[in-house]
Formats: structure tokens, sequence, C-alpha cells
């Protein structure tokens, strides 16, 4: 089944935005007079139920944040919802039928609690489907995939899906060593390695620029250094760029 996204930790502007709602639904049940309190006047009364709202709505973030670390529900939000509203029902609900004895005249005897059950789930139901867009988070985007080095669009269509070993310079002209073979193009060796960036590989000599998969075996001696390539060539590394080479482990 699909996954929502995820939510996020509960933040003091997260909390207020719940909150406002919360109070904004203690006016609405003020003025329909819930749970009794219609004898009551309207400003007590207002003040009461937008109290009553704000329990629910703390309640709803602390029993979301339960369901959502025991991993219930999975990350659906309309059931990590129904889960937290559950959750905070029973004692909603005595917070509502013990706040009764304020209404003037409007104390609910205890033969009276179960009936608040129903209402008060209703009610939990709404706090909690706030508390939960009130805490989404956005799921993260995937990054986008860097663009492929620039010198890659020069190889031949025979060889676009080749991995590219290594850049010979001769003349005027490079050679290409890759995995599907080799091919001459018109170009200088230092504007290919500017072109080169994205491939793990680097300038080796004068004349050479390789790839680090391509290295199959390198070997010192005589005071040089060689690269053997996959495709058997002899790669020499100069004195200029062997320090480098020892520093990255290729050599």
């Amino acid at each position: 089944m699909t996954q929502d996204p995820p939510l996020g930790p509960i933040t003091w502007a997260s909390a207020r935005r719940t909150l406002a709602i919360s109070g904004l639904i203690g006016v609405f049940l003020s003025f329909v007079g819930a749970f009794g309190s219609g004898g009551m006047p309207f400003a007590p009364r207002t003040l009461y139920m937008v109290a009553l709202a704000w329990v629910g709505g703390g309640l709803g973030m602390v029993a979301l944040r339960l369901v959502v670390k025991l991993g219930w529900g999975g990350r659906r939000r309309l059931v990590q919802a129904a889960l937290a509203a559950a959750l905070m029902t029973s004692p909603m609900t005595l917070a509502v039928w013990g706040s009764t004895r304020l209404i003037p005249n409007g104390a609910a005897p205890l033969a009276q609690l179960p009936g608040y059950f129903g209402v008060t789930f209703v009610m939990c139901e709404v706090m909690t489907l706030f508390a939960v867009f009130m805490n989404l988070r956005a799921a993260p985007a995937a990054p986008a995939a860097a663009p492929p080095p620039r010198f890659l669009e020069r190889l031949p269509a025979r060889l676009r899906d080749a991995e590219l070993w290594a850049v010979e310079s001769e003349d005027h002209y490079l050679r290409l060593h890759t995995s599907q073979g080799q091919e001459l193009i018109l170009m200088r060796l230092a504007d290919a390695v500017a072109e080169l960036d994205g491939i793990e590989g680097m300038q080796v000599h004068r004349s050479w620029w390789v790839a680090r998969a391509a290295i199959a075996e390198a070997r010192r001696g005589d005071g040089r250094a060689t690269l053997t390539l996959k495709d058997s060539s002899e790669v020499p590394v100069s004195r200029t760029y062997a320090k480098a080479l020892r520093e990255r482990g290729w050599i």
C-alpha cells in the first residue's frame, strides 16, 4: 500500500498551528452549546470550550507522536489519526465529563459517562487529523542526477555505451581507449581533461589521461611507474604526476 509523506517532529510552529485550529473548534463548540454548556453566558462558555479544545489538541499531538514512535499504522495518515484518537478518547472523555462540574447546574452524573465516548471520539479524530496535517514533512526530493561529463558527448555513436578507459595524445589527435575499442578524434589533451570532470581519473603523463577503473596493474621499478590498462595498453607515469598518484593510492 502506498505510504503518505512522513511526519516531522512537533515544533513550536506546528504546535501553534494545531492549537490555533483547536481554538477555532472550541469557538464552534461554544456556538452550538456542546456538552450541555448552552446555559452558560457566551464569553465564559467560549473560554471553557477553547480551553477544552486546547487540551484535546495537546493530547492529539502527544498521542500521534506515540503512534508514530511505535510504528503503528505504517505511514498512513488516516490510520495514524484513528489510532491516536482511540488512544486519547478515554482520557479526553474523562476530562470532558469532569469539566461539566464547571458548568452551573451542568454536572453530568456518572451514568452519562458512556454517552460521552462517541462524541468525544469524533472530536479526538478531528483533533488528531489536524495534528497530522500540521506536522507533515515533505518527502525529500531525489537529488538531481549529475550531467554526464561533456567529453563523453564527443564519443562516436558506436562507443556511446562504452566505458572510457584512457585518452592518449597523438600529435593533434586524441586516441580514445574504451571498453569497446579505440577511436581517434581531433582535439587537444588539455581541452579533453577539462571536460572529463565527473569521471574518477587523472592525467598521468603529458600525453595520457587515465580512468581509475581502467587500471589493471601498476608497476614501479627503475625510478619509474607504469600502468597497465584493461586493454593491455602500457601507460608511462611521469615524475610530474607520480606524487599525486601515490597520494591517491594508484601506484
